[in-house]
């Protein structure tokens, strides 16, 4: 799925398509990013690139030449071709030094023009995380156009995702948690930990890359841009990305927020859990946009496990299921304003990743319910003892609730917390009346209000479990239940 640009000229800006006729020779940083930019393209740093401001930008990537990248892949023979998108084509290489990359060639007919190479350089050399990709060098020999990547074995989210060949086996709930909570840290970097900010603009599973023990790594940064400083709400820009991941907000007005990421990754977390396509024209008419299929559906948690990737063959928890499509379905509010900071998701994707589901586990009980739920083994009740029961009018929801609500009630009081989590007690404890998952942000009639309660609640919760997570890993009911 490749990338598209409206609401501006149908043609790259100008500065884009100038071409530098003379790349470095050798020269491993740039005096200055600005400097280095007007003679390479004519093009301002400071305006383009979006580097902060002190100007002492230090390159620390190699550069090669183009000779030595047709060496390191065979002069880019069809064999040594990992994948192609809208910018260009993938190929593995072999350094000198033996090392292997993945080197990717720009089009220079292609999307991404000489600012959008540069942002790239200029970014991954100063951004640094686990689940960033980290860039090896680049070349800019004449009008050649080239990045060298460290090399990730088991290609990208969307390989492992979409049109499965017969002898690949499809992802399993617990790797499919793991890798929506690394990508979410990687935006969390992006969001909370550069400064300035930094909104990444095309999230999704084909720039999500796996490593070994499928570790996720966010790639393709040519699109990135600062975010609001100040007191800016938002970057005004033209609009660019992939169709089907756009925010709604940012694909009609063009204004930019982390916000934005939040909501392109809630579509590539509903792809992770349902397995379909953000975009997929093969489908129904109905059912051919992914989010416009699922809103309906979050309405009626009867109608979730349908939801669920039928490559899963029912071998997931029901109780996390039901908690990664509130998560997804939080991330996709129309409104930005109502959408939990990329934090806030990285705290509650922590918990669902570190609740490892056994599908071979023996069930300690069936529910009426939901039928066929496989539970955990260490529920510690014997043979015909009583169990939880999935009605909500049912004693033993009652007094956790009630529990619930006299924890949020003294934390509010005592101030505690840190106020950026929030959990799930409230998405399980509600049924007929839960109506859709993002009455953790919005229940009743005053939406600002019962989302400063739901917060207040979730203070409990991530205080809660993390001092269980310390001192008592056995813990309490809550961490204990595992469907």
């Amino acid at each position: 799925m490749g990338c598209f640009m409206c609401f501006g000229s149908p043609a790259k800006e100008e500065e884009d398509e100038k071409e530098s006729k003379k790349g470095p020779k050798g020269a491993a940083d740039f005096k200055t990013g600005s400097e280095k930019l007007k003679q390479q393209s004519g093009t301002d740093l400071r305006k383009d690139a979006q580097l902060p401001k002190d100007g002492s930008t230090h390159i620390a990537a190699q550069t090669f030449t183009f000779r030595e990248l047709a060496a390191a892949t065979k002069n880019f023979r069809q064999d040594c071709l990992l994948g192609e998108g809208g910018f260009g084509r993938v190929y593995r290489g072999r350094l000198e030094n033996g090392q292997i990359v993945a080197v990717k060639q720009l089009d220079r007919n292609g999307l991404q023009g000489n600012r959008e190479f540069l942002v790239e350089v200029l970014m991954l050399s100063l951004l640094h995380h686990p689940n960033l990709v980290n860039l090896i060098g680049y070349c800019a020999d004449g009008d050649q156009r080239l990045l060298v990547y460290e090399f990730m074995p088991l290609g990208s989210l969307e390989d492992h995702l979409h049109d499965l060949p017969p002898d690949k086996e499809p992802l399993d709930w617990n790797t499919r948690m793991k890798i929506a909570a690394g990508a979410a840290k990687g935006l969390e970097y992006l969001h909370d930990k550069a400064n300035p900010p930094v909104i990444y603009r095309d999230f999704k599973s084909s720039n999500i890359l796996l490593g070994e023990c499928f570790h996720p790594k966010l790639s393709d940064f040519g699109l990135a841009k600062l975010g609001p400083v100040g007191d800016k709400t938002h970057v005004s820009t033209r609009v660019m990305g992939t169709y089907g991941y756009c925010a709604p907000e940012y694909a009609m007005t063009g204004q930019l927020t982390v916000k934005s990421d939040v909501y392109s990754f809630g579509v590539v977390f509903l792809e992770l859990i349902t397995g379909r396509k953000a975009i997929d024209n093969t489908r129904p008419a109905g059912e051919q946009n992914l989010v416009a299929w699922a809103r309906p559906l979050f309405k009626d948690r009867r109608k979730f496990p349908k939801m669920a990737d039928p490559m899963l063959q029912g071998r997931f928890p029901m109780r996390g299921l039901y908690q990664a499509l509130a998560v997804a379905a939080m991330c996709l509010q129309e409104q930005a304003a109502t959408r939990p900071l990329i934090g806030d998701v990285v705290t509650a994707l922590s918990y669902l990743a570190s609740q490892m589901y056994d599908p071979n586990a023996p069930s300690s009980h069936s529910s009426r319910s939901i039928p066929n739920t496989p539970r955990s083994s260490h529920t510690g009740l014997a043979p015909g003892a009583r169990v939880h029961s999935p009605n909500p009018n049912s004693p033993d929801l009652r007094r956790r609730d009630s529990r619930v609500r006299r924890e949020s009630e003294a934390e509010t009081a005592s101030g505690g917390g840190s106020g950026r989590k929030w959990g799930f007690d409230d998405v399980e404890s509600q049924d007929s009346q839960w109506g859709s998952p993002a009455h953790v942000l919005a229940r009743g009639g005053s939406r600002n209000a019962d989302r400063q309660r739901a917060i207040a609640e979730a203070r409990v919760w991530g205080e809660n479990w993390r001092e269980r997570k310390h001192t008592n890993a056995r813990g309490s009911s809550f961490d204990s239940t595992n469907e």
